[in-house]
């Protein structure tokens, strides 16, 4: 077959260019980053050779292969994995199919020095031989495949600058090979004693051997042990810390570390962490965990949704089991009772674990929070067992103040007269706190939550309540301020102005066919107006959700409640009863109407007749 000459994906090439090209302080990785992916190949056909052993047969021990020419300027490290084909070379090369990646690429800001701590956060993987190469040649072989085939191996040869090239080669045996041939200036990566310095600071937990070939002998640089089977008193944060980057393929750091072992009727080790920053496919649809399961030191899947629920998906690390079979397949993992109770005890763990830190340090677990509370929340609607426990570590946005919340606070704050946990769901925090619904709260001091999570409205209703106080949000009818005091007082009922229940009765009948009633407010301060669903109805923001995803055909009819405090509503009830003002008392109500639905985010049924009305009415008020 000819060599066929092909392009980067647009934003592989985006990536090439700012690794390439740009000032790294830490050009080592890529050593780091190459080992890993060495070793994640010779896992697959670990895994692989246990249903189908001759795949491993002809070479079953597994290693990488690290040697270096310095005639020839090149490094190279070696696998004898799973290796690739024709096609996966280009998949897996050429373009980037990580989940997550077009909100990563999305966050590219073009200043070099921001993008290249992104890209670390990211994980560069093979990307970053390109660091230290100006040419990189890749030789491939799968495992499984005829050598005296047409597919028997291939090369990919690329210098990083958007073009590579895919052709038929030679490999002896299965698995894969990177040659890079350095730029000028990285003689460092030449010499064995920085090699070495590298693979025992980076890759020393890597569970098979790493080797450096000199003077035509072949010496093991690393442990080659478990770490998760370790004695955690041997362990340092420095291999903590590079472990938790080969299992994530991420490179920040972790922010929380949990390593235990079970014995008794079950026993496994788990090895878990919680990143420092966001992963960039933390909220793809797919809702997947990254958590390695071993059975007995052997690699077998990180796609076990049995293995850890999506709410925890963005823990990462391995749980090896000593008692799942090898060849445990997907449908006995399914059905499997040992692994639903290893899934409860890492469950329990790891909420144990935050929750001694939430005590501990406060502030530190709020940035835990911040970056992955919308995920936990997700355990709240699914999870019904854990559901105490979670809402021990929520925290919220409230009215309170800037800062977040318990709900055990909120409680602990409740006034005289309060019997609900008041909420307010919709897409921004700082815009709920403008919302017309909370005017009366804040006046009488009522704390509101706002939630701005989409799960919000989900969970919230599937629990109901919180140690006997029920949640009810703010944009339903039915809520009696008056009970509440306000300042340890109890509020004084104030008489409506002249001419309101007039004013009322003439607005239900212009409306009669788009709202369900109109009313006095409550809880309308400074505001002219706002909507509100009937007690019994949906949330107006669920009620929107579902209509948006073709669930829900016709939402419920809303209740307008006006502000009889408000200087427009005063005016406007002064005109009821008089016949020339009919047609713009008409005129107001749905222009009210209008702002309300504005206000809430809604779509207007008819903008026209609505900028017909807004400047007939300033027409009038200038005239």
């Amino acid at each position: 077959m000819a060599e066929e000459k092909l392009h980067f994906q647009a934003e592989v090439g985006r990536l090439l260019d700012i690794v390439a090209h740009s000032l790294y302080s830490d050009k080592e990785i890529f050593l780091r980053e190459l080992i890993s992916n060495a070793s994640d190949a010779c896992d697959r056909l670990r895994y692989l050779a246990l249903t189908d052993p001759a795949l491993a047969a002809d070479d079953p021990n597994f290693k990488v292969r690290i040697s270096i020419d310095r005639k020839a300027r090149t490094l190279t490290i070696a696998d004898n994995g799973v290796g690739m084909n024709h096609d996966e070379l280009i998949q897996n090369l050429g373009t980037i199919a990580r989940s997550g990646t077009a909100a990563f690429m999305k966050d590219l800001t073009g200043d070099t020095s921001k993008d290249v701590k992104l890209i670390g956060q990211f994980g560069v993987g093979f990307y970053s031989a390109f660091m230290v190469a100006d040419q990189v040649v890749v030789t491939s072989r799968k495992a499984g495949e005829d050598p005296s085939g047409a597919n028997r191996a291939w090369r990919w040869v690329s210098d990083g600058r958007g073009d590579f090239t895919i052709a038929e080669a030679e490999r002896e045996g299965r698995g894969t090979t990177i040659e890079m041939h350095l730029r000028e200036g990285e003689d460092e990566f030449l010499e064995p004693m920085r090699i070495r310095q590298i693979v025992r600071t980076y890759s020393d937990h890597i569970a098979l051997p790493v080797t450096l070939v000199e003077d035509g002998k072949e010496n093991t640089l690393n442990s080659a042990a478990a770490l998760w089977h370790r004695p955690k008193a041997e362990i340092t944060e420095q291999q903590y810390r590079e472990f938790y980057r080969h299992a994530g393929h991420l490179g920040d750091e972790p922010w929380l570390t949990v390593h235990f072992k079970v014995e008794g009727v079950v026993e496994y080790t788990a090895l878990l962490f919680v990143p420092a920053e966001r992963p960039f496919d933390l909220f793809h649809p797919d809702r997947r965990h990254r958590v390695k399961l071993y059975v007995r030191r052997v690699f077998i899947t990180d796609e076990a949704p049995e293995l850890v629920p999506s709410w925890l998906r963005f823990l990462k690390g391995v749980v090896d089991s000593e008692d799942l079979p090898l060849n445990v397949s997907r449908e006995m993992l399914q059905k499997n009772a040992v692994l639903t109770k290893i899934r409860q005890g890492l469950i329990s763990r790891v909420l144990s674990e935050l929750e001694k830190t939430a005590e501990k340090d406060a502030d530190d677990y709020l940035g835990f929070w911040d970056k992955f509370g919308s995920v936990l929340k997700e355990g709240l609607y699914e999870d019904q067992e854990r559901r105490a426990a979670l809402l021990k570590l929520a925290r919220f946005r409230s009215t309170h103040g800037d800062g977040w919340t318990s709900l055990a606070g909120y409680v602990g704050r409740m006034k005289p007269g309060q019997e609900a946990i008041y909420y307010i769901t919709g897409d921004d925090a700082k815009a709920l706190r403008k919302s017309p619904q909370i005017e009366g709260f804040a006046a009488k001091g009522v704390e509101v939550l706002l939630l701005s999570d989409p799960i919000d409205d989900f969970w919230i209703s599937a629990i109901g309540e919180y140690e006997g106080k029920k949640f009810r949000s703010v944009t339903q009818g039915g809520t009696d301020l008056a009970k509440i005091a306000a300042d340890g007082k109890e509020a004084e009922k104030k008489d409506p102005p002249p001419g309101l229940a007039g004013l009322v009765a003439v607005f239900r009948l212009a409306l009669k066919d788009e709202v369900k009633d109109v009313r006095a407010s409550e809880r309308l301060t400074e505001s002219a107006v706002c909507l509100v669903a009937d007690q019994g109805d949906l949330d107006m923001r669920i009620e929107r959700m579902l209509r948006q995803h073709k669930q829900l055909d016709q939402g419920a009819k809303r209740i307008m409640e006006i502000n009889p405090r408000h200087a427009l509503i005063a005016k406007l009830a002064t005109l009821v009863g008089k016949t020339e003002e009919a047609q713009a008392l008409d005129t107001m109500a749905h222009l009210l109407l209008d702002q309300a639905r504005i206000v809430e985010g809604e779509t207007l049924p008819d903008p026209a007749a609505f900028a017909r009305r807004l400047a007939s009415a300033l027409a009038r008020g200038l005239a």
